[in-house]
């Protein structure tokens, strides 16, 4: 069982995946009061409003802006299941090697939430997996984003490969230059992390290199802004190929 907590998040869960929640609390005079009310009454699931002292206690003093929610642990999708549909569904893969900060990873899945037609897929060691604190800044985008966990990323990367994906990477110099690149589709990105990037033994596997460009070349992207841009530009170039 997890905590949601935050308008946003508890929102779009209710509009997208109620059957995960098991029960809702509130504290009086929350504004969507009436709506969760209303959604929650329409799904059987039950309400407790609760006091100021009584829900900081529930909360553990997290900033829940008056709604907290229990729900189903996060339901990882198996790679194989996500290899088997990717190409049908369009969906383009976004790798992350070695992503730590429960921050980064909530808002690089807000991102793809908004953007549509993407997967991530985490290895099980030496990152961050889908906790509480990703599902609060993902703000709802986790409900439509599948996420994967493997033990083997390298492998991962070779299994897309093998199904006919082209495998780019995501590197702050050196690589071809993102804008200006045709992209290739089926498409999986493979994003490391701020302070290693990727690994040798993932790079030796990727088939391009892509680069921002940046006038100052002494700046560089926080790791969940930069993989926005590159799945921005994504999006935008398999809109104009379709």
């Amino acid at each position: 069982m997890m905590k949601l907590f935050g308008k946003n998040p508890v929102m779009e869960r209710l509009r997208s995946n109620p059957q995960s929640i098991h029960k809702i609390f509130l504290q009086p005079g929350l504004p969507e009061a009436a709506y969760i009310y209303k959604k929650a009454k329409q799904h059987g699931i039950p309400v407790f409003a609760v006091p100021g002292a009584r829900f900081a206690k529930i909360s553990r003093t997290r900033n829940t802006q008056g709604v907290l929610v229990d729900v189903d642990d996060f339901a990882y999708v198996p790679y194989d299941e996500l290899l088997e549909t990717a190409r049908e569904k369009k969906r383009t893969f976004i790798f992350l090697d070695g992503l730590n900060d429960p921050q980064n990873l909530g808002a690089i899945i807000r991102s793809l939430g908004c953007l549509g037609g993407f997967a991530v897929v985490l290895p099980t060691h030496d990152s961050v997996g889908v906790t509480e604190a990703v599902l609060r800044v993902a703000s709802g985008g986790d409900n439509h984003v599948p996420v994967a966990k493997v033990a083997n990323l390298a492998k991962a990367v070779t299994a897309a490969k093998e199904t006919g994906y082209t495998i780019a990477g995501a590197v702050v110099e050196g690589g071809q230059n993102l804008f200006e690149t045709s992209l290739p589709y089926p498409l999986g990105l493979v994003v490391g992390s701020e302070q290693k990037g990727i690994r040798d033994v993932i790079r030796k596997y990727l088939d391009l290199e892509l680069t921002v460009p940046m006038p100052i070349n002494t700046l560089s992207f926080n790791v969940a802004h930069a993989a926005t841009i590159f799945c921005y530009e994504i999006t935008k170039q398999k809109k104009v190929t379709r």
